[in-house]
C-alpha cells in the first residue's frame, strides 16, 4: 500500500518553516522563474544563522503556495518539501506520526506505521540514488 499520495493541499506549507535552501537549489529555483540569483534572493528569500529561506506571504503560507493550485514551483521544490512527509520525526515516532497523518489528508489512512516506516526508507533510497 502507498503511504503518502500529496493533494497539493497546502497544509504543509503554511507558517514560516524551515524551508532553507542549499546553493544549488538556489540556481535551479532563480534558473525554473526567469530570475538571476540575486534577484530570486532578494524577491522570495530571507537569510538567517547563515542559512537561506524561503519566505512566507502575507497569508503565512510559503510564497510559492497558491490557493487552489498549489506549488508554482513544484518541479524544481526543494529538498525538505519533497522529502515531505518522511522527515525522521514522522518515521521515528509513532506519536508525531499519527499527528502528522491527522493533519495531511496525503497521508493514506488506512496505512499502518509500519507501512509508512517501509515507504519512507524506499523512498530516502530512491533519493540517494537519485543525487
Amino acid at each position: 500500500m502507498k503511504a503518502f499520495a500529496c493533494q497539493m493541499c497546502g497544509e504543509c506549507c503554511y507558517g514560516e518553516g524551515g524551508i532553507f535552501l542549499v546553493p544549488e537549489e538556489i540556481l535551479q529555483i532563480a534558473v525554473f522563474l526567469g530570475l538571476d540569483r540575486e534577484r530570486f534572493l532578494e524577491r522570495f528569500c530571507f537569510h538567517r544563522h547563515g542559512r537561506v529561506y524561503i519566505a512566507t506571504g502575507k497569508d503565512d503560507f510559503c510564497i510559492f503556495h497558491e490557493k487552489g493550485r498549489g506549488c508554482s514551483i513544484h518541479p524544481v521544490k526543494p529538498g525538505p518539501c519533497r522529502k515531505w512527509p518522511f522527515f525522521n520525526a514522522l518515521v521515528r515516532d509513532r506519536d508525531n506520526w499519527a499527528m502528522a497523518k491527522d493533519a495531511c489528508p496525503g497521508i493514506v489512512r488506512e496505512c499502518s506505521f509500519e507501512e509508512f516506516v517501509r515507504e519512507a526508507e524506499k523512498w530516502s533510497c530512491s533519493e540517494e540514488s537519485s543525487t
